[in-house]
């Protein structure tokens, strides 16, 4: 397993990322104004971590990883790095902690859907755009 995070090769992603890092806290990124939780997975077959910043779900101290995609007809490469080492390092603010992350569905699915959703509207279009179910990953 590499020592150092891997930024993501997505020239806006890095540079989120390298605003995070720079800072010690997600505050210093958002996404069209909404605040952004920056993830570390560990790649499924390079072992390698990864930072993932992603829009902040959180109720409870659990946080949901959503695999939108952008409503793309795929799912993000990050989606099976967290089946395979569902183990991630989650940073809020300047909070940061382990967590597992579980793969929801049904009843428990839809409310995080929602609280998602709440979170970042454009949720919704990104799944009226595909045909695929989008999954939602639970992290407590």
């Amino acid at each position: 397993m590499s020592e150092s995070p891997e930024l993501s090769p997505t020239g806006w992603v890095r540079d989120q990322t390298e605003k995070i890092l720079a800072a010690g806290t997600t505050d210093a990124a958002s996404i069209d104004g909404r605040r952004v939780v920056l993830f570390t997975t560990i790649g499924a077959r390079s072992g390698t971590r990864r930072y993932v910043p992603l829009m902040r779900v959180e109720e409870d101290g659990k946080y949901a990883m959503v695999a939108s995609k952008g409503g793309a007809p795929q799912h993000p490469a990050w989606y099976f790095n967290v089946k395979a080492h569902p183990e991630v390092t989650v940073q809020d603010g300047a909070d940061v902690r382990t967590m597992t992350a579980r793969e929801v569905s049904g009843a428990e699915r839809e409310h995080w859907w929602e609280l998602a959703v709440a979170a970042f509207p454009p949720y919704a279009e990104y799944e009226r755009k595909t045909d695929r179910r989008i999954p939602v990953f639970v992290l407590e």
